[in-house]
């Protein structure tokens, strides 16, 4: 799934950003970023779909 985030990041940042982090604001700057200036609106996708996935869910209850 990831592969495809990545993917998404490239050619529709948008999309990536939502299937990511839902519609929150980082959404909606990549929206205006990708509207005004595609590359940075690609560049702050893939940081969010790289360091969202670098990270493991956590489960209350279930630390080691």
């Amino acid at each position: 799934m990831n592969v495809l985030r990545i993917i998404l990041a490239i050619f529709l940042p948008p999309v990536a950003a939502l299937l990511t982090v839902g519609l929150g604001l980082h959404f909606w700057l990549i929206i205006l970023l990708t509207i005004f200036f595609f590359v940075p609106g690609m560049i702050h996708a893939l940081w969010l779909v790289v360091r969202k996935a670098g990270r493991t869910p956590t489960v209350p209850g279930l630390e080691t």
